[in-house]
């Protein structure tokens, strides 16, 4: 295999992954911009030979290795932000800044990254191509994907070819050491926000006779969400609406003249996404006007749904046993319902995102703490086995396509 001796390639220099890693986790950023994690990236990588370019919208940059010979290109990504949370892992290296946490494991992202534009470009005469290493802020609800796309750092109409392929893993810190999963299909769900306001009119509690009062009205869109979901959506294509909050109100005596629902809708195909989004906006409506009063519903769009090609989840499987060994991988039996930046860049280049287990060598994973958690840890033993995969992706698709 071509990538034979990529996984003791990536030990090698595990001990820059680990550094690069624990130095993006003490002070990790939000948002489109992420500078310091930026030049932290720049610095480790500053010796390679390695093109660079970034845009006007955010700190992302993308860092291109041209192979000794002409032919494919593919991108390898990595998310370069934190969340807006407390720490609480207690390890030595633990974020420095108030409010902001590596809980969902960007900074080992970006870290394998790194790792893998080194060990490939120490094999830089041999690739048959192109290699481009996404960094990519706003990965959380910011769309730093899009932004990346839209500044043209990877290509598109106005801007160039686009690559022929594209791959991102994502650490599961409540999954097996080193396995790798993924799946055809859709791997995650689009992720959209909703906000509805019902508009009554206000007056004395004791009185609602005189009233327009919104609060019964909000809690009967409530239990007509629920009804929308199960009958008029196929169960084999799911669909999650969740009201996460509701407010109305000022006093125990006062009749609001409006109230308010805040939730999330997560759908795993663009047909029921639209659908969605059209029929939650009729059923507000229209239980509103069967009670004289109005809403309004306000749809805050986020990422599409995570479409991963089957031939590239095919080759990642094969590249995965081949390097990793028999049993290494996972194909998963669902899909999962949280939502993911990279499908904005699976909607305009072939791909795959994998997940990476993780867990401490032999710890009970499924007691773990999730991503997203203020206690959330990564096995750094784990780094050097998505190093290599990251690098043998890249140059098995170089040599062979999918």
């Amino acid at each position: 295999m071509l990538h034979s001796h990529l996984l003791d390639a990536a030990r090698a220099i595990s001990d820059e992954v680990v550094a690069l890693r624990r130095a993006i986790h003490a002070e990790p950023e939000l948002g489109l911009h992420t500078p310091r994690t930026r030049d932290k990236v720049r610095a480790a990588l500053a010796d390679l030979p390695l093109t660079w370019r970034e845009g006007p919208s955010t700190t992302g940059m993308v860092a291109t290795l041209q192979g000794g010979s002409p032919g494919r290109h593919v991108l390898l990504r990595g998310d370069m932000d934190a969340l807006p949370m407390p720490e609480e892992t207690g390890l030595p290296f633990a974020s420095q800044i108030q409010g902001a946490m590596h809980a969902c494991g960007h900074d080992a992202h970006t870290a394998m990254l790194a790792g893998a534009a080194r060990v490939l470009a120490a094999r830089q005469a041999e690739l048959q191509g192109t290699v481009s290493f996404m960094f990519q802020p706003g990965e959380e609800g910011h769309h730093g994907a899009r932004f990346m796309l839209d500044d043209g750092l990877i290509g598109g109409e106005g801007f160039g070819p686009l690559p022929d392929a594209a791959f991102a893993l994502h650490v599961m810190p409540n999954a097996r050491h080193g396995l790798v999963a993924g799946r055809a299909g859709p791997l995650m769900a689009a992720a959209d926000q909703f906000e509805i306001m019902v508009t009554g009119a206000g007056g004395h509690a004791s009185m609602p006779h005189q009233t327009h009062d919104p609060v019964p009205v909000a809690c009967e869109i409530v239990l007509g969400i629920q009804t929308l979901v199960t009958r008029q959506f196929n169960a084999h294509d799911p669909v999650v609406v969740t009201v996460a909050r509701i407010e109305g109100g000022t006093a125990h005596n006062v009749i609001a003249d409006f109230a308010t629902l805040k939730g999330t809708m997560r759908t795993l195909s663009p047909r029921h996404r639209a659908k969605l989004h059209a029929a939650l906006d009729q059923l507000a409506k229209g239980i509103a006007a069967a009670h004289g009063l109005s809403a309004e519903v306000r749809i805050i769009e986020g990422f599409p749904v995570t479409i991963c090609d089957a031939k590239a989840v095919a080759f990642g499987e094969r590249v995965t046993e081949g390097l990793l060994g028999p049993g290494a991988w996972q194909t998963l039996p669902a899909p999962i319902m949280g939502a993911e930046d990279f499908s904005y860049v699976l909607e305009m280049v072939p791909g795959a995102m994998f997940f990476l287990g993780v867990a401490e060598d032999g710890a009970d994973w499924n007691s773990c703490c999730g991503i997203h958690s203020p206690r959330m840890m990564v096995d750094e033993a784990v780094l050097p086995r998505g190093t290599a995969l990251l690098a043998g992706l890249a140059e098995e698709f170089l040599a062979s396509g999918f």
